[in-house]
């Protein structure tokens, strides 16, 4: 016992002695190591009589585990100390002037989501939001599809293993269409409303990752039909890209949620070697590129969501910002804008100061 009390006297002094978590590592080394001398003591246990055992162990037990509690609180003492250290160390200077460039920019998509905001609010929309775990009821069934309805096959899915408290079945919202449902079930009709946000599907490439962003658009009224779809969709675009001679082209297509539902492909010419949005997409030298889909919202969904089809009628659309950034702003990948890189931010980054408006336009730079 007598070796025991001076092996743990000295143990505590060197501890309390320490001057840095260095010399703090050693010490743990030194007695509590696989090679230490309390891990010593402790493998004699195994050799000694079952009666020695009973009285050496507890003993032996005690001193490292005060020799642990020494060791940590000794660890938290110095932590402590450097922290108040560089605390005292690390003073800011708020009097000095402020840099010379501003250290941060808007991401991209925070600029294209604050131009769709500024141009659709001029046309009456208004901005609606939802949660991004959602139920498969308002990502799919609400949307016409079925449990067992094919068009479900259309999205790679990140579901969870929870159900909520009707037992639909948790993900990750494929779309923002979900925004729709829950926006017609809270305010009926009529109803003007767009839907950015993001969302998520297995997907990863050059032109698709897993997360990504898109905008919805949706318009409920009496009398609505596909010309206001094509007057509006042809409005919008004129006033992103700031070409008056965008022209747009609707193919006959399928969606679950729209009936009729049609792509919608805008025309691009040859510029130097580079394709710009505008211009007659038959013409010689131009071209067709699919943009979007969109249709005149199905009538189940319009009674899934509480809205007489009989009495009201409209169109919904979708497209991804981030899409709509790399057109505007010649971006060739998207994985890009998740890297986080600051050369990339730096260069296609915004300042805080380009506010977009219709006056100055919505791409207008500082």
């Amino acid at each position: 016992m007598t070796d025991l009390d001076t092996l743990k006297s000295g143990a505590l002094a060197q501890i309390d002695a320490a001057q840095d978590a260095a010399a703090l590592e050693t010490l743990r080394v030194e007695f509590l190591g696989k090679q230490g001398s309390i891990s010593g003591l402790m493998k004699t246990l195994g050799k000694m009589p079952p009666e020695e055992r009973q009285t050496e162990a507890p003993k032996i037990q005690g001193l490292r585990g005060d020799v642990a509690d020494a060791l940590e609180a000794k660890k938290a003492q110095l932590e402590e100390a450097e922290l108040e250290a560089r605390l005292a160390r690390e003073v800011v200077d708020l009097t000095l002037p402020a840099p010379q460039a501003p250290k941060g920019s808007v991401h991209p998509v925070s600029q294209v989501m604050d131009e769709l905001a500024e141009i659709f609010a001029d046309l009456g929309f208004s901005v609606a939001t939802g949660p991004e775990i959602e139920d498969d009821w308002h990502n799919f069934t609400a949307l016409n599809m079925a449990e067992t309805h094919p068009a479900r096959a259309m999205h790679d899915t990140f579901y969870f293993p929870d159900v909520d408290a009707e037992g639909h079945r948790m993900l990750l919202r494929t779309h923002t269409s979900p925004v729709q449902i829950r926006s017609m079930v809270e305010q009926g009709a009529p109803i003007r409303i767009i839907a950015p946000g993001r969302v998520y599907r297995s997907d990863s490439d050059a032109t698709h990752t897993p997360m990504f962003h898109q905008v919805e658009g949706l318009v409920i009224d009496k009398g609505i039909h596909l010309g206001h779809l094509k007057w509006t969709l042809e409005t919008f675009l004129k006033a992103f890209f700031e070409r008056e001679d965008i022209v747009l082209r609707l193919r006959p297509s399928y969606f679950p949620f729209t009936e009729p539902s049609v792509e919608v492909d805008v025309g691009w010419q040859d510029v130097d070697g580079r394709r710009v949005l505008g211009g007659d997409g038959d013409a010689p030298g131009h071209g067709w590129m699919e943009l979007l889909g969109s249709g005149m919202v199905n009538r189940r969904v319009l009674e899934f969501a509480g809205v007489d089809p009989d009495v009201y009628s409209g169109f919904a659309w979708g497209l991804g910002v981030d899409r709509l950034a790399m057109l505007k702003y010649g971006m060739d990948d998207l994985r890009a804008f998740f890297d986080g890189d600051n050369r990339w931010l730096s260069h296609y980054g915004f300042s805080p100061f380009d506010q977009p408006t219709l006056s100055a336009g919505v791409g207008a730079k500082a």
